[in-house]
């Protein structure tokens, strides 16, 4: 057989095995007499994958990176993978030394082919990866539900042909100011490793003002080393450290009082490669956010800080503190939109609540506050034979009416999902005195309803606390709907840096960072010659 024929007969046979039909790609007999091999080794190349076979095709298999117009698309492409370390991917999934060789090595019309493919293929992966993520979060961890961004792949090559290729690359990622600050963070501390980090760690369980010895000393260099304390040769703990471990504290969360007790010696003496997974995680979760629009407004609750804050312009124009779900009542991560508010809100207890914490107490004679509910109808308890139920079979729905004890307290914030998850208020605000927030049944709880609620009405209206107190004083349970929807995320960020460029860290209080981190090593994204 003919080196011609044998490799027409693989292409038939890779063919064959597509999930397209062969006619659907194959030319009519007598064009196939003119099938070129270059086209001809694209089609067996991209038979396997269904994008990439309806690309080529609806081009002829005319290859779109190996001819000499295509030099600079070539060029983006490599610059691009060269710089994905930068943006904290792994490099190994993109294979940038083979595809060069490809291109190198494409002197016949066969390796043109393969080569076209190649890059092609390559292209794909790496721009899903720098523009929607590179993990698959909820395979991971069951209570992760964000809608990761990932392009059509046909649309992608479609509309990066038609680009020009550096400025489309550029602009994959995450635009958000606070991924590039990111990005220059994540420079900073492997520049830092190269000098050795942050050098030994603090060898005391606690330290406070005066104390002094070789433990303040350590103290002091690592604040030193992550620029808290300005260069210092004392080995006492002065006002300087004191107000050193002061902004420390804030920026990591533990209460800010200048005493470096266990937490703050615990988190002062993380690493320079910690520090460095902790920022890499938190690119790759804003890639997740990254639907490529430009919002006017956004809401963001972090988990790790329990706070939600609004966004507007890309500038925090509200904070209050809040409530998160319990250790072992998590509240999910994913994004929607906030529609409309409840004031004087009713509360209808979710089944699960209401068999863990209320039935049995019902069926007992108690919690007499909750109504009992049928077809959205109360039910008067008095002829209720009790005795006939048990927790698994009660046949009733529980609602709370609205006052001034409601477990939802006066205001409700909606953006319907799945999850049942949202915004509310609590008669419960002795909780937000806490530093961490988590006693929650998944919902977010804040410390500021009202004003919160004043701040998203102020876009509609000239009076919002008017409007909204004199709805307030009905008592009365009106929805007052959102003239513009608000997307929300509900995220988990351990890291980040702040428009002032210091960085900040919180606890991975419900364990989540530490399997997306492993997961993260295990393709290979690591630090390289780490130092502590």
């Amino acid at each position: 057989m003919s080196f011609h024929l044998f490799r027409r007969s693989l292409v038939v046979a890779a063919l064959a095995l597509s999930p397209l039909a062969l006619t659907a790609v194959m030319p009519a007999p007598v064009q196939a007499q003119a099938f070129s091999a270059l086209r001809q080794a694209i089609a067996e190349a991209a038979a396997t994958d269904e994008a990439l076979v309806a690309f080529y095709r609806d081009r002829d298999f005319e290859p779109v990176w190996t001819t000499t117009e295509a030099g600079d698309r070539r060029a983006a492409l490599l610059r691009a993978l060269d710089q994905a370390p930068a943006h904290g991917l792994p490099i190994d999934r993109y294979d940038i030394d083979a595809l060069r060789a490809a291109f190198r090595d494409a002197t016949n019309p066969y390796l043109r082919g393969q080569a076209d493919v190649m890059a092609s293929r390559v292209f794909l992966r790496y721009a899903q990866d720098v523009h929607g993520g590179f993990l698959d979060p909820s395979a991971i961890i069951p209570d992760i539900f964000q809608d990761q961004p990932h392009r059509d792949p046909y649309g992608l090559m479609t509309e990066f042909l038609d680009s020009n290729p550096h400025l489309f690359l550029s602009r994959l990622p995450p635009q958000a100011p606070g991924y590039t600050r990111l990005m220059r963070t994540k420079l900073e501390l492997e520049a830092l490793a190269d000098q050795g980090g942050y050098g030994p760690t603090v060898q005391a369980a606690s330290l406070r003002p005066g104390d002094t010895g070789p433990a303040v000393v350590q103290l002091r260099n690592r604040l030193m080393r992550m620029g808290y304390l300005g260069r210092s040769a004392t080995a006492q703990y002065d006002a300087a450290l004191q107000g050193a471990v002061v902004a420390f504290q804030a920026n990591n969360g533990i209460t800010a009082d200048g005493i470096a007790g266990d937490a703050t010696i615990r988190a002062v003496n993380r690493s320079v490669e910690d520090h460095w997974n902790e920022v890499v995680l938190a690119m790759e979760r804003l890639r997740w956010l990254n639907d490529g629009q430009v919002h006017d407004r956004l809401i963001y609750v972090n988990l790790t800080d329990f706070h939600t804050r609004v966004i507007d312009r890309g500038e925090v124009t509200f904070v209050t503190r809040s409530v998160i779900g319990a250790r072992d009542r998590q509240t999910p991560e994913f994004s929607d939109e906030m529609e409309h508010m409840v004031i004087n809100p009713s509360w209808w207890v979710p089944r699960s609540i209401a068999q863990r914490s209320y039935i049995g107490n019902i069926l007992a004679g108690g919690s007499t506050y909750l109504q009992l509910m049928a077809g959205g109808r109360p039910v008067d308890r008095s002829t209720v034979d009790m005795s006939a139920y048990s927790v698994t079979n009660f046949p009733f729905d529980l609602r709370q009416p609205p006052g001034p004890n409601n477990a939802l307290g006066t205001v409700k914030f909606m953006f319907p999902n799945r999850h049942a998850i949202y915004l509310h208020d609590t008669p419960e605000q002795h909780l937000m005195n806490s530093p961490v927030r988590a006693y929650s049944s998944g919902c977010i709880r804040l410390d500021d309803p009202h004003d919160f609620a004043y701040h998203l009405l102020a876009r509609q209206t000239d009076d919002p606390v008017g409007l909204f107190q004199g709805i307030l004083a009905t008592g009365d349970e009106t929805q007052v709907n959102l003239d513009v929807h608000i997307p929300v995320h509900l995220t988990y960020m351990t890291a980040w840096v702040e428009s002032d460029g210091r960085l900040r860290f919180r606890d991975d209080i419900y364990g989540r960072n530490a399997r997306l981190s492993a997961a993260v090593r295990s393709l290979g994204v690591v630090m390289s010659d780490t130092a502590s």
